[in-house]
């Protein structure tokens, strides 16, 4: 039985033209094809399964006025709840997202707070074995399949919170930052080379791995040497 205060449902009026238009995305959307995704099957793969499972859980952030710090604090909350909320175990939670909306973040703004912030906490993510995907009506992010498709632009800007399953490799080893390919590429290796069912991904995450590490030792060996130039 649940019971709510006037407060909560005043709060509850506010929230939920967000949580349905959230919810009937991921459903019409997400879950299922498009003719210009470039490959069979839904936009996210991840998503009939958790939606017959009911693993997707969502919830609405007010953030107007809050800094990018404010919102870093909020998302690990999430993250953390995340990691708690029963099931934990890997297996039979990798169905498991949370969508986090926030509903008070312009789109002028959401660049800087929406994609900024994942930006800034996606190796903390990763380095748990988890992802965390930005979303919003702007996102530049393009298809692997399709490069004028665009799968990450939501009715509302918001952030979703998963565990990270072997085809997430794609997004990995794209990382432009060496530091951060290498560390995301070591993270995905520690969660799944001991369990990795494709060898293909497995000998493709190796060779990524060894090749952004020569890459990164070159390019702290050319750091070094124009230091020494220079002094």
């Amino acid at each position: 039985m649940q019971l709510y205060t006037p407060i909560e449902i005043d709060t509850i009026q506010q929230d939920i033209q967000y949580l349905v238009e959230v919810k009937e995305w991921v459903q019409n959307f997400l879950a299922k094809p498009h003719p210009d995704l470039g490959r069979r099957g839904a936009v996210c793969p991840f998503v009939p399964q958790s939606l017959k499972s009911n693993s997707i859980r969502i919830a609405v952030i007010r953030a107007k006025n809050l800094q990018p710090e404010q919102i870093e604090n909020i998302v690990k909350d999430y993250r953390d709840k995340f990691l708690e909320m029963e099931p934990r175990d890997r297996e039979a939670a990798i169905n498991k997202a949370f969508l986090l909306i926030f509903p008070d973040i312009s789109l002028e703004d959401a660049a800087t707070l929406i994609d900024g912030v994942q930006q800034k906490l996606k190796p903390f993510f990763v380095h748990e074995g988890l992802m965390i995907g930005e979303f919003h009506k702007r996102t530049e992010t393009r298809g692997l399949h399709n490069q004028n498709f665009y799968p990450l632009r939501s009715p509302v800007p918001l952030l979703a919170i998963r565990f990270m399953v072997e085809s997430d490799l794609p997004f990995l080893v794209n990382a432009d930052n060496l530091h951060l390919r290498t560390r995301y590429l070591e993270a995905y290796l520690r969660h799944f080379e001991k369990q990795m069912k494709d060898e293909t991904k497995l000998k493709t995450a190796y060779q990524a791995l060894i090749l952004a590490r020569e890459a990164l030792a070159k390019e702290n060996f050319t750091d070094l040497a124009y230091e020494k130039l220079g002094a």
